[in-house]
């Protein structure tokens, strides 16, 4: 078969254009700006390298065997998290399996090559809707393609947060969806579409569906189907979507349900931008954090703007599609319409997430504009009339900076250049060559400029991490040389790299980041003393000798500063490993203990333990002159470089400081000084080890604030660590003899007469149950935030599963679509070997002839 003659054969060369086009603009881009992998300044920004590369790290690592955990549980972040919602989040798509292809260390790489394959899809499938929309030029259909693919959401947005880019491939994919809902196509195609879209990430799947719904919705006005052909396009449209989503739903349900346990955060009220930012960010080479970032390129611009003024374009045509495109960019600034694209929850970064269906309306709009010839020259004058116009209004922006005064003009020329000579080629197909080449480039050129300038800005306004190098490697080495899980946990330490530790280097400790952090998780921590950052849904590693017992952190990696952070605090060495005898996973306590944890993280530490090992002395503060601070504030004028904190100790015990509310430093006599960073309402500081007490017992703390900050009335605790080492040796002789993980089940082998509560060393988020001996299995308790199973007389094991919440609903809701839809598609097929053959025109005697 010559597949250069079939219908599809025009749509299929635009695609693959428009992927050529984007893979060299955005490729140029990180050129221009010297990113990784093509210069040295790093990617990985904010949640590309805190949440994304370890959670594809983690990926790499179940898909080769590596793991410790499986598709239900992730035994390394959090202390034992589900991992199922993690999955639906970040690891949904497709595309995420291709880091198998890659060794462990070319993670970034990885990852880099997924986002680019992503965004080359993008292009292909919306360069195959605009032909399929209406037949017109394969050049324009692939520069269109990769305009959309490469529009400001995507180069300034989405390049960081590749789970997004799934919504990119998904909005042109639904909108074909409902062309097939149009013509009464088959079911089966538009469902898997719908279901592959959900799947993959379902946030921006679900912002994709309102924008092809409202496309669907204008293209049964214009084509004025009769009223009874359009209710069936409609009911087409509903059922295909639901069947979709309902193929989707042991994924999304799941998801759902983590978001209901998940840490709160916080709320934020939604806030307009001023009109001159909107402007800015239809301009190339501007950048902005919480505007909509609406660059689609200028060429794209001019015609989308020439549309209502293009004679040659169908009244209701130019009409429709321009008041689709105006009520969607206001419905980006009213509070009601933004919470239906967010589906009814602001979210805590930028508030302009459904800004990509915009940028791919105005990429149809103006693939109407050319598809029924190019404007002429009173259309391109109105266009370039309203650049102009968006162009004052946006130079009152601090959005628009000097880059944008270099590319903006080269661009325009670049464009209009095209426009005008090809508007002048006619029958000339060197010059017509020539215009599309001029349009190409300079579509290329200046996405690339834009792109460049966002990841050098991004750098300087969001935190950024090293990618994959010595520092990894090392950490990652002497973990898997100390690592005994499930005989114990190794963490892989308070020095963090990025957010995500042990999903990136390895080990099972408490630091974990996630938009789907465990309420419990979060809570349970901070009560004992940790810290966080991102507003409690970042919880991070806690170096404290209680903790480890309870939790069984049998190993800890100690690791220097980052050396890539800006924030640097003395303090170096070597990668080393400190060893604890640890009880096990699963202890035995003599029954439950009701008190609830209380203000003193030392004291709380001490109910999960099981025993008094802290001394928590009174505290004084003094100022720089030493005068007493009763507010015990620091950080402020009279007490801003050297406050002190004095308390009394016995001698030998472990010095801690805890106190949340300082940001700075803090050193105990000529000891190393300790970390501490808070900053309200996004970060709180985590308790510190400070050293041992002097023989006198008398302890001088000197405070380096680098802002205002509190020292609360418990900060130090004393740790006596032969009390606890007592303790975990009592722990680890009624503890569990032998322990087995894998995924979702835990099991324990308990000593003979083990009677009382037996405690599982992991957060009790929703979903474990428990079953003790050959008991029946029932929802697991609550020890303080852990896992808890009373004990029946004569229990000898303990067996705890994990049911993710909202699968089961979500798997019956799934096996109700697939039969629907297996019956849907079983009806259709029965009633095509039923229908009546058309009769043929041709007589018996032509047929006899015509064989003969």
């Amino acid at each position: 078969m010559d597949r250069s003659n079939s219908p599809d054969a025009p749509r299929r060369a635009a695609a693959l254009l428009a992927a050529a086009v984007t893979v060299t603009a955005f490729c140029a881009g990180d050129l221009l700006a010297r990113s990784c992998p093509f210069g040295p300044r790093t990617r990985s920004v904010n949640d590309l390298g805190n949440q994304y590369v370890p959670f594809h790290a983690h990926l790499w690592d179940l898909l080769h065997g590596r793991a410790h955990g499986g598709l239900l549980v992730n035994w390394q972040s959090g202390y034992g998290t589900s991992f199922l919602p993690d999955l639906g989040t970040y690891l949904g798509s497709p595309f995420a399996l291709l880091v198998a292809l890659f060794p462990r260390d070319g993670i970034d790489l990885a990852v880099y090559t997924v986002t680019l394959l992503k965004t080359a899809s993008a292009a292909a499938a919306m360069a195959w809707l605009l032909l399929t929309l209406r037949p017109g030029r394969r050049w324009a259909a692939a520069l269109l393609g990769a305009s959309y693919a490469l529009c400001g959401w995507s180069t300034a947005d989405a390049s960081y947060n590749p789970m997004w880019l799934d919504g990119l491939i998904a909005l042109p994919l639904l909108c074909l969806v409902g062309e097939r809902a149009l013509t009464g196509r088959r079911l089966l195609p538009g469902v898997l579409v719908v279901a592959l879209a959900w799947t993959a990430n379902f946030y921006t799947a679900y912002m994709a569906t309102l924008g092809a719904a409202l496309v669907l919705l204008l293209r049964l006005l214009l084509t004025r189907p009769p009223r009874r052909q359009a209710l069936a396009a409609a009911g087409r449209a509903v059922l295909t979507t639901a069947l979709g989503v309902g193929l989707a739903a042991p994924l999304v349900t799941v998801v759902y349900a983590g978001t209901r346990h998940a840490y709160p955060g916080r709320v934020r009220q939604f806030a307009p931008v001023p009109t001159e930012d909107v402007a800015a960010r239809l301009l190339p080479a501007t950048y902005g954090f919480g505007s909509p970032a609406l660059y689609v390129g200028l060429t794209a611009l001019l015609l989308a703007l020439a549309l209502p003024f293009h004679r040659a374009v169908p009244v209701p045509v130019r009409t429709g599609w321009t008041v689709l495109v105006l009520a969607v960019a206001l419905s980006l600034q009213w509070g009601p319409t933004h919470l239906v694209w967010h589906a009814f929850a602001t979210p805590q970064g930028s508030p302009y997430r459904q800004a990509f269906v915009l940028c791919g309306l105005l990429v149809i709009a103006a693939w109407h504009a050319v598809a029924y010839g190019l404007p002429d020259r009173r259309a391109i004058g109105a266009a370039t009339a309203l650049l102009v116009l968006a162009v004052a209004v946006a130079s009152r922006s601090t959005l628009v900076r000097p880059y944008t005064w270099i590319v903006l003009p080269l661009a325009l020329a670049g464009a209009l250049g095209g426009l005008v000579l090809l508007g002048r080629a006619g029958p000339r197909h060197r010059l017509a060559g020539l215009a599309v080449v001029l349009l190409l480039g300079a579509q290329a050129g200046e996405t690339a400029a834009t792109s460049a300038v966002a990841t050098r800005l991004r750098l300087g306004h969001l935190d950024d991490y090293a990618p994959w190098g010595e520092r990894q490697q090392t950490q990652a080495a002497a973990i898997a040389e100390a690592d005994g899980w499930p005989r114990y946990r190794t963490d892989p330490g308070r020095e963090q790299t990025v957010g995500n530790d042990p999903l990136l280097v390895g080990g099972e400790g408490a630091q974990y980041y996630s938009s789907l952090t465990p309420d419990v998780l979060s809570r349970t921590l901070t009560a004992l003393g940790d810290g966080w950052t991102s507003r409690g849904r970042n919880v991070q590693s806690l170096d404290n000798a209680v903790t480890d017992v309870v939790f069984s952190v049998g190993a800890r990696v100690h690791s220097p500063p980052d050396p890539h952070q800006k924030r640097q605090v003395p303090g170096g060495g070597p990668v080393r490993v400190t060893r604890r005898d640890v009880p096990p996973l699963v202890t035995v306590r003599s029954g439950p203990d009701r008190r609830p944890f209380g203000p003193s993280p030392y004291r709380n530490q001490e109910l999960l333990l099981g025993s008094r090992v802290y001394t928590v002395p009174r505290v004084a503060v003094h100022d720089d002159g030493g005068r007493p601070l009763p507010s015990r504030r620091v950080g402020t004028a009279d007490a801003l470089t050297g406050p002190t904190v004095t308390a009394r100790c016995p001698a030998g015990t472990q010095v801690y400081l805890w106190a949340p509310h300082f940001s700075g430093t803090a050193r105990l006599g000529g000891g190393t000084p300790a970390r501490f960073r808070f900053e309200h309402p996004r970060n709180r500081a985590a308790m510190e080890p400070l050293g041992t007490a002097p023989a006198s017992g008398r302890l001088r703390i000197a405070l380096t604030p680098d802002r205002p900050g509190r020292i609360p009335p418990g900060a130090v605790g004393c740790l006596d660590t032969a009390r606890l080492d007592t303790a975990a040796a009592r722990l680890k002789a009624t503890g569990a003899t032998r322990v087995t993980v894998s995924d979702g089940t835990v099991r324990a082998e308990l000593p003979a007469g083990s009677t009382g509560t037996a405690v599982v060393a992991a957060p009790r988020i929703a979903g474990w149950r428990c079953a003790a001996g050959h008991g029946p299995e029932r929802p697991a308790g609550d020890f303080h935030g852990l896992i808890a199973v009373p004990l029946d007389a004569g229990a000898t094991s303990l067996t705890c599963t994990f049911h993710p919440p909202g699968l089961r609903l979500g798997t019956a809701v799934g096996a109700a679509s697939l039969l629907t839809l297996v019956l849907l598609t079983a009806v259709r097929a029965v009633r095509r070997r039923r229908a009546p053959v058309p009769p043929t025109t041709t007589s018996p005697r032509e047929r006899v002839t015509t064989a003969s």
